[in-house]
């Protein structure tokens, strides 16, 4: 039984549910713990290649927003939140303070609220990938509890690079397609002194670094504290490369970038992530490759 019982409901502003069942297991994980669920009709449904119509996945974000929940956890990302953020009413969903949850498209709704009205959400785990696998990951429920349930959290791991650092800053960032595709735009948070953290997946080693380009020759980088790179996951190398592997991408972005890079961070497209305040504050302290992270004032 959860310590604190949390009402959840699970919803699809992006992709439609690609194995249903998983959506059942996410509900019976989430129940097991003590928790109460509700699933948004968009859990369950498709059009195209989202869950629903434009129209109808906004109504499901703002009927979400006033419903009698706790957290709004995304069923999947895909793609659909840029299609949506220039209706998004940023005001009034912080204005109902609800705890938003989910990672990959859902990066675009992030950074949009936090740059129109600096609402806390938070990078973690959703429900067709993480509580409705076969096996949810105990190291994931228990950074997203951890987090969930506390005015704040310490976690460590091993991170690569340099090898004594303690930075403290806005934490933010997520998926880096999202993060290089909203430079330039509103929905772009203006985070100077920040932990900016990146992930990504099925994106070639010469696309990240271009994607890290872009952050680069945007000025973005050299504004923060520190940069943690998460999972870069489900691509394969070919005989183009010539050796030129990921760890060459960053070590040529390293070379560019006044401000520490780490590599190691337990976040992505991977079983095993953390749950990151986006919006929240970051203290980092590294020493030999060891890396704590103190997570704190994100709550509503």
């Amino acid at each position: 039984m959860a310590d604190r019982a949390l009402r959840f409901t699970i919803v699809a502003p992006a992709g439609f549910a690609t194995d249903p069942q998983a959506v059942d297991r996410a509900v019976a994980c989430l129940e097991g713990l003590g928790h109460h669920v509700q699933c948004d009709p968009t859990a369950r449904s498709r059009w195209q290649r989202f869950s629903a119509s434009d129209d109808e996945r906004l109504a499901a974000i703002e009927r979400v927003a006033t419903a009698d929940t706790d957290v709004v956890l995304m069923l999947r990302g895909g793609y659909g939140f840029t299609r949506l953020l220039d209706r998004i009413d940023f005001a009034a969903i912080a204005e109902a303070r609800k705890r938003w949850i989910g990672h990959s498209d859902f990066t675009a709704f992030q950074l949009a609220a936090l740059a129109a009205s600096g609402m806390v959400t938070y990078a973690g785990p959703m429900a067709s990938y993480d509580f409705g696998a076969t096996t949810p990951s105990a190291f994931t429920l228990e950074q997203c509890f951890g987090v969930l349930g506390n005015d704040s959290w310490e976690v460590g791991c091993a991170l690569d690079g340099p090898s004594r650092n303690w930075q403290s800053g806005t934490l933010w960032g997520g998926n880096l397609a999202l993060v290089a595709h909203l430079v330039g735009t509103r929905y772009m948070p203006d985070i100077a002194g920040g932990i900016l953290f990146l992930e990504d997946v099925g994106e070639h080693p010469y696309r990240v670094e271009r994607m890290l380009y872009q952050l680069l020759h945007a000025g973005v980088l050299a504004r923060q504290r520190a940069v943690l790179l998460g999972s870069f996951t489900e691509y394969q190398l070919n005989a183009n490369d010539g050796g030129y592997d990921l760890a060459a991408a960053i070590d040529q972005i390293r070379s560019h970038v006044p401000v520490p890079i780490y590599t190691g961070l337990p976040f992505g497209h991977v079983p095993d992530k953390l749950t990151l305040p986006v919006g929240g504050r970051c203290a980092l302290d590294v020493r030999d490759g060891h890396a704590t992270l103190r997570l704190s004032d994100y709550r509503l």
